[in-house]
């Protein structure tokens, strides 16, 4: 039995020597696959960092093409309206001519009336509008009071009598509010 013993015992030492083996074989492929692993992760972080610099890059890129089509616009944003003021100015300048040679205040007169008209409407199709200001309740936001006098009635206490400059709006938007006197 003894005989049986030591079979049994050395089977048992080489059964437990191949597990052992095997044991170990996967921790030396771990090692060898830490190190690809390593690798991958290297090769990822690089990666990760170059689209981080080509981004930055794009955005910085980004910031200066919008600063300078920003800068040309403010540059020629006023080109519009003087444009379309150009044909005004000769207006003004031909009644100006006219002014010198005729004598007849009549049709200096009407050249002149056509040359404001022609001056509104070319404003008014740019959008700027008149604000209605007398008899209106007074309003701080669109009104700047210049005085108070007492109003001739009671229905004109708190509203406006008088305008002094007139208010603008432009497409809507208030460019310049009205001077104007308040009845008290």
């Amino acid at each position: 039995m003894s005989q049986n013993a030591n079979i049994d015992q050395e089977d048992w030492d080489q059964q437990a020597e191949e597990n052992a083996k095997e044991a170990f074989a996967p921790e030396e492929s771990l090692e060898g696959n830490a190190g690809s692993e390593t690798e991958k992760l290297n090769a990822a972080l690089a990666e990760q960092k170059d689209k981080y610099v080509r981004l930055l890059a794009e955005f910085d890129n980004y910031k200066r093409r919008t600063a300078k089509e920003n800068s040309e616009i403010r540059q020629t944003a006023g080109k519009d309206i003087v444009t379309s003021l150009l044909d005004v100015l000769d207006d003004v300048d031909r009644a100006e001519s006219q002014l010198e040679k005729s004598d007849d205040l009549n049709q200096i007169k009407e050249g002149i009336e056509l040359v404001f008209n022609k001056f509104r409407k070319t404003l008014t199709a740019k959008g700027l509008q008149e604000m209605e200001s007398i008899h209106t309740e007074f309003d701080p936001e669109k009104h700047e009071a210049i005085t108070q006098i007492p109003a001739p009635t009671e229905e004109l206490q708190g509203k406006v009598l008088d305008q002094v400059k007139k208010g603008y709006y432009l497409n809507d938007k208030l460019i310049r509010h009205a001077q104007v006197v308040v009845g008290q």
